[in-house]
Formats: C-alpha cells, structure tokens, sequence
C-alpha cells in the first residue's frame, strides 16, 4: 500500500509527521517543484519522500490536505481516480452551501475525484493539535470518519490506528459527516473537539 499527502501547508505538515513517527514512507506533493520543499520534507524524516503531483498521485491512498478551492485542481492530475482511496482533509469554511448545491462539502469533493472512493477525515483537528504525537495522557487521540463507503472508511481506520489515533466512524457524508463539515460560515459541531480515547 502506498501513501501521498497533497498539500504541505501546516496540515500536511502535520500528516507528515504522524507517517514519520511510525516510519511509514509517504509521498509528499504541491503544485510546486519538489525541490523547493525537500530540505522541509528532510526536516521531519527520511520517510518523507517530495515529489512531483504527478507522481504523488500514483499512490493507492491520497491525503487530500489542500484549500477546499484548490481542490478541482488536484483533481485534473487524473482522467480517472479508479481503484484510490481520496482523506479529504479540507474545510470548506467560508463557501456558501449554494455553491455547493447545498450538499456536504464532501459530496462536491467526491464528484470532483470520479470513481475514487472517499472518506473524511482528520480536518476536525486544527494543525498545532494534529501535529502532536497521539498519543496523550495513557490514550489516543481521536480522528473522525465520514465515508458513504464502510469499506473505504474501514481501510483508513485501519491506517489512523497504524498512525496511533483513535478513528471513530461518524457514518455517511449527509448523516454523521456533516458534524465535521463546514457550512458557510458555520463549523459542525465536532470541528476543534480535541478528544482521547481510552481503552478500558
């Protein structure tokens, strides 16, 4: 299985970090040349791994970490997205719900990947708190999950426990998802809620 993060802002950063921690190798990728993030990207680890978009987006599983207006952008890398797991990370805050056909940002995300499966995830923490390590106080720290696929959403839970967090699945994009969706100028109601799980 092979990862990419597209998008190395403060969250793709912090993603990068949290695959660091466990030595996984991840593929990180802006619309920029690679060279001109690679000494970041040596900074968190020898897993990290700059590339160009074109090549990030050969990985089985994408980390979606852009601007939510960004995003049909990334999505042009490829005629299809068959067979790929899309993390939306973004937030469309700001956007009205018009714009959006008045659906969960998550829908629009999707249709813009056609045939990849999708899964929302790891936006609701904001970068300072993702960054750290997961592992808080005996527990581990939280990540939510939307997908309209269990089998996509059963896969990156799989991963984030990989990673050391805790996923908990919210159910589809329009039913549990719109807790950790933004809408216009309104967060949902999980957005910023640091929270540990403990296992007793």
């Amino acid at each position: 299985m092979s990862y990419a993060i597209i998008g190395f802002g403060k969250i793709g950063h912090a993603l990068a970090k949290a695959f660091a921690r466990k030595g996984i190798e991840v593929s990180v990728a802006t619309t920029r040349d690679p060279e001109s993030f690679a000494s970041d990207a040596a900074a968190i680890g020898p897993t990290i791994l700059p590339k160009t978009l074109a090549e990030a987006v050969k990985a089985d599983i994408i980390f979606l970490a852009v601007r939510f207006e960004s995003h049909p952008d990334v999505a042009k890398a490829l005629p299809t997205w068959q067979g790929k797991t899309i993390v939306d990370v973004t937030n469309a805050y700001g956007v009205p719900p018009e714009q959006l056909g008045g659906q969960p940002s998550s829908k629009a995300v999707a249709q813009a990947f056609s045939g990849a499966r999708l899964v929302k995830g790891f936006n609701h923490l904001v970068a300072a708190t993702l960054d750290q390590d997961p592992a808080v106080h005996g527990g581990k720290r939280v990540v939510f999950l939307a997908s309209d696929d269990d089998g996509a959403a059963d896969e990156i839970g799989a991963l984030a426990e990989n990673l050391g967090f805790a996923p908990i699945k919210l159910g589809g994009f329009s039913e549990g998802g719109l807790l950790v969706q933004a809408r216009g100028k309104s967060w949902g109601h999980l957005i910023f809620k640091d929270l540990v799980k403990f296992d007793r």
